[in-house]
């Protein structure tokens, strides 16, 4: 947590918190002004993203596996996905607008402000609509753990939350650190929405259908794989296309601590760069 808000110390990470409960707080109360049309955009939202999943319902109307995997395993991966990444959106969505503060001149006033400038960021807009992705992943998520064929133990079944916050760890890790690369090229949303809209969207189907030096890149190089791939494939009993040992399933929560850590460091190596428009 210290590197995610680029503190130095416990005291600072709680000035970041308290930063980001205020300024959060204040936009949700904004929106819940008009509750009707939260309701409605909540709705609305919950019904694009679950499109997604009506994709999934359609391609196993015609074939009855999808790289070897049935339906309710691929609405597994599907749901720790999209519920992993819905929860780091909530969170650190707005990062993804850094950009256009950047060429403003506007982030400029986030400089003189009192408060760690990635909590006043990350909660800047706080867009309480986007509850409706995790949610839909949750529904999910729920139906496919009631309709999988596993057969449950203690580790099991703790894998399944730790996982939850391991993914949203690193999907947030994303975020931070394609916020901090729009510092240099200041345009770069659609860059950062092709590793995080994109990988969520990636991990959404089974690692089988894939090549292996995608399955890879995913597991080695740009860890999404510990998202859901790599501790679906212990739940359900199936070996990784790349031999990992089992084990491997509870490496989550360590690589999502690196990660994390690497978005730190990237955070404040961007900020340091970053050079005032002057405006």
């Amino acid at each position: 947590m210290r590197e995610v808000f680029g503190a130095r110390g416990p005291s600072r990470v709680a000035e970041g918190l308290r930063a980001y409960r205020l300024i959060a707080g204040m936009w949700i109360r904004s929106t819940l002004a008009y509750r009707a049309s939260f309701v409605l955009t909540v709705c609305g939202n919950l019904l694009l993203t679950g499109l997604d999943f009506v994709a999934i319902l359609l391609m196993f109307s015609q074939v009855d596996a999808l790289g070897g995997w049935t339906l309710p395993e691929v609405a597994f991966l599907y749901g720790l996905s999209v519920t992993a990444f819905g929860t780091a959106q909530l969170a650190f969505g707005s990062v993804a607008s850094l950009g256009g503060r950047v060429r403003d001149g506007s982030f400029d006033t986030l400089l003189v402000r009192p408060a760690p400038v990635l909590a006043q960021v990350a909660a800047d807009r706080f867009a309480l609509r986007r509850l409706g992705r995790g949610v839909q992943g949750a529904a999910v998520l729920g139906w496919a753990l009631v309709a999988v064929d596993v057969d449950w133990t203690v580790a099991k079944a703790l894998l399944i939350p730790v996982t939850l916050v391991s993914g949203a760890v690193i999907f947030g890790s994303l975020f931070v650190a394609g916020g901090a690369f729009q510092f240099l090229a200041q345009d770069a949303a659609e860059v950062q929405n092709a590793f995080t809209y994109g990988g969520t969207t990636l991990l959404q189907y089974p690692p089988t259908v894939f090549g292996r030096d995608l399955v890879r890149g995913v597991t080695f190089v740009l860890p999404l794989a510990f998202v859901n791939w790599v501790p679906a494939a212990y739940v359900l009993g199936r070996p990784y296309p790349l031999g990992l040992p089992a084990g491997a399933a509870f490496a989550a929560p360590l690589v999502a601590a690196v990660c994390g850590a690497l978005a730190g460091t990237v955070w404040r190596a961007g900020l340091r760069s970053y050079r005032s428009t002057g405006s």
